[in-house]
């Protein structure tokens, strides 16, 4: 019995990690990105009885923050007397 299909991009509930949004899915394995716990993968007909789909809408994926390297500051070179 094949488990149910989430396409990429989906939006689940876990039992224990809460909502997510499905990344990949294969016969075999489902890559899950869950908001507060970042990515997980399962094999598909272990994870089905825990899954639910969603009905919310899939977060705003925020930007990563890039540290910032200060900027290089030209000091002036004293004249030569």
């Amino acid at each position: 019995m094949a488990s149910n299909n989430y396409n990429q991009g989906a939006q689940v509930e876990h039992q224990k990690f809460g909502l997510g949004t499905v990344l990949s899915h294969t016969e075999e394995r489902i890559v899950i990105k869950f908001d507060d716990h970042g990515e997980k993968k399962f094999v598909s007909q272990m994870v089905a009885a825990s899954l639910k789909k969603s009905d919310r809408q899939p977060p705003v994926e925020k930007r990563a923050s890039r540290a910032r390297k200060p900027k290089a500051v030209a000091t002036p070179v004293a004249a030569a007397q």
